[in-house]
């Protein structure tokens, strides 16, 4: 049975299955609770909006360290514009080859639809990633206007950079010509116009982040940030997400956010 989009907001693909799933419960984050990412936010609004407006939108690349807000801001676009006939469907890296399939079956509906990709990276050997490119700027048919893509990645360029690929470029009367494979990476990572770049919060943003989570909490708010420190350096990591991990730790070792 076809999903009816008028009031499904998002679906993912199913492999064994063979078609969309509905998703009937969205993360609700929104935009309001992401801190420390203001430029990336507004940025990925602008652009959002202006694909919804029929205006000349960009494909949207995510990149940086984990756990710093990459996903998050893409479900956040979703719930901030889905009552402006704004869909959102998520497929697997594994999954790209059914890619052709899904756009055949929304390029004609009225809503207007993110194709989401998550941890969107690629091995030396793998070869997936050229079904997108196509689908993206290589085929004889025009891109669908109703249809946008927004991938994370930790990595810049989505593939895996050697020292040989290097080796292999060379210059030609004094103009750099990369080797066949550095070309061929790039090649991807080009058809995304906006690149967003996420970086882990130093240690002030890092307690910000604490404490719009901890926001009605009354006990003593220096040793509440000595305890998130603790945590962070436990995990090695000060981003987004660590400071969520430590608002749960904090909640299921204390029973409650008062600690008076």
């Amino acid at each position: 049975m076809a999903i009816n989009w008028s009031n499904i907001y998002a679906a993912i693909w199913r492999q064994q299955k063979n078609k969309l799933r509905p998703i009937d419960t969205i993360d609700p984050v929104n935009l309001q609770t992401l801190i420390g990412i203001e430029e990336q936010k507004q940025a990925l609004v602008r652009n959002t909006q202006r694909f919804l407006d029929n205006q000349p939108a960009n494909n949207a690349l995510l990149w940086g360290a984990r756990g710093t807000g990459k996903s998050s801001l893409i479900k956040a676009i979703l719930n901030n514009y889905k009552d402006k006939n704004l869909r959102l469907i998520e497929i697997f890296k594994n999954d790209l080859h059914n890619l052709f399939d899904i756009v055949d079956e929304i390029r004609e509906l009225p809503q207007k639809f993110i194709i989401y990709c998550d941890d969107f990276s690629f091995d030396e050997n793998e070869t997936t990633y050229r079904v997108l490119k196509t689908v993206l700027d290589g085929s004889i048919e025009q891109p669908p206007e109703n249809i946008i893509l927004y991938a994370t990645s930790n990595r810049r360029h989505l593939m895996p950079e050697k020292m040989q690929d290097n080796l292999d470029s060379k210059l030609v009367d004094g103009d750099l010509h990369y080797s066949d494979t550095i070309e061929d990476k790039i090649s991807l990572s080009d058809r995304f116009g906006l690149w967003l770049s996420f970086y882990q919060p130093n240690q002030e943003g890092y307690l910000q982040i604490v404490d719009s989570y901890f926001s009605d909490y009354t006990g003593n708010r220096n040793e509440l940030h000595e305890a998130a420190k603790k945590f962070s350096m436990s995990r090695a990591s000060r981003s987004g997400r660590t400071a969520r991990q430590f608002y749960n730790h904090y909640y299921q070792q204390n029973g409650k956010l008062d600690s008076s």
